[in-house]
């Protein structure tokens, strides 16, 4: 298991917990539009990082369910797994 999350990897985690399915070249394209213009609510959001914390057995920090992006989302979170790997 890898200590960071990728496009590939959010956007499988967008699916899974939050039914939204954004193809991983469109995520990146538009890595700085909000997460509600790409059809994922604050829960698919609150959703996405319980699966996280499942997968990766670490605690996400609070502000990754306020993150209002794709990017902000991945740089606070593969921060938080390199800083616990």
């Amino acid at each position: 298991m890898t200590a960071q999350i990728t496009v590939e990897e959010l956007a499988a985690l967008m699916k899974k917990a939050a039914g939204v399915t954004v193809p991983p070249d469109l995520l990146l394209e538009q890595g700085e539009s909000g997460f509600d213009a790409l059809g994922v609510d604050s829960l698919g959001l609150l959703g996405i990082v319980g699966e996280l914390e499942n997968t990766h057995g670490t605690p996400m920090p609070p502000d990754a369910e306020r993150c209002k992006t794709p990017r902000q989302f991945l740089d606070l979170v593969n921060s938080t797994l390199m800083a616990g790997a």
